[in-house]
């Protein structure tokens, strides 16, 4: 069973930062990919930023310049730095793993950027 626990969500004002973890039970080694998706309210989730077992990243077009995902392999955690955030940033924000022809998710950690 695989677990992923988000944490470091929060209140921030406009402009500030935030990072989050997402720790996984286990190696994240054998993930093919490991992302962070967003879903406000009332709208779709979103793919947020993807980070490959090869080292290759993808960024959604309204993140990139400001947000880095990265991975520490010792720990099991990937990271999702935010910052320059904006108002329209504030969702719950969850973390995604793939192995194989399964995705995992976590429960979700909730980011509010006020105005």
């Amino acid at each position: 069973q695989v677990r992923l626990l988000e944490s470091g969500g929060g209140l921030v004002q406009a402009g500030g930062s935030l990072r989050l973890s997402c720790a996984a039970s286990g190696s994240i080694f054998r993930f093919n990919q490991m992302a962070w998706y967003r879903q406000a309210l009332g709208k779709q989730r979103e793919l947020v930023a993807a980070l490959s077992s090869g080292g290759s990243t993808n960024y959604a077009d309204s993140v990139k310049g400001r947000f880095t995902i990265s991975r520490d392999n010792a720990k099991n955690t990937v990271y999702l730095q935010m910052n320059s955030l904006k108002p329209e940033d504030t969702a719950v924000y969850y973390c995604n793993a793939v192995e194989g022809v399964y995705y995992y998710w976590g429960q979700g950690t909730q980011v509010t950027v006020s105005s």
